[in-house]
């Protein structure tokens, strides 16, 4: 079996990419292959290397609230290409009500602050093997 492949990356200007490396630094480390496309990332680019690398899970790092001006034209093309590439979100800024918006909009997993890093790698396998 190949190993699971992650596309990690920030949206649009948050610049803050320590959360992405380390995240993309411990699923490494549990056996997943990482594509990590960085910082100021826009959703047709994020779409398109997901579907160029053949993802099973998106990841992406949420340190400051741009993710709110992107995250449903990310969503928006997902669903226009017929694709059920789960959506991770994780950082700092999400809470817990974060979450259920999150979640409700079509998102797979929100990590906020006081989230077990541990459940991270498990969540993100769990995706990946059930899609």
């Amino acid at each position: 079996m190949r190993p699971l492949r992650v596309l990690i990356a920030t949206l649009g200007l948050d610049q803050h990419e320590v959360g992405a490396v380390a995240v993309a630094r411990q699923l490494r480390d549990a056996g997943m292959e990482v594509i990590y496309l960085g910082r100021f990332q826009l959703p047709p680019a994020i779409v398109k290397a997901a579907v160029d690398e053949a993802v099973d899970v998106i990841g992406l790092s949420c340190h400051s609230w741009e993710y709110l001006y992107y995250l449903d034209e990310l969503m928006a093309l997902l669903r226009a290409r017929g694709l059920a590439i789960p959506v991770v979100l994780g950082g700092s800024v999400l809470t817990a009500a974060d979450a259920r918006a999150l979640e409700a909009k079509g998102v797979a997993a929100a990590f906020g602050p006081t989230s077990a890093v541990e459940d991270i790698p498990a969540t993100i396998e769990r995706l990946a093997r059930a899609r």
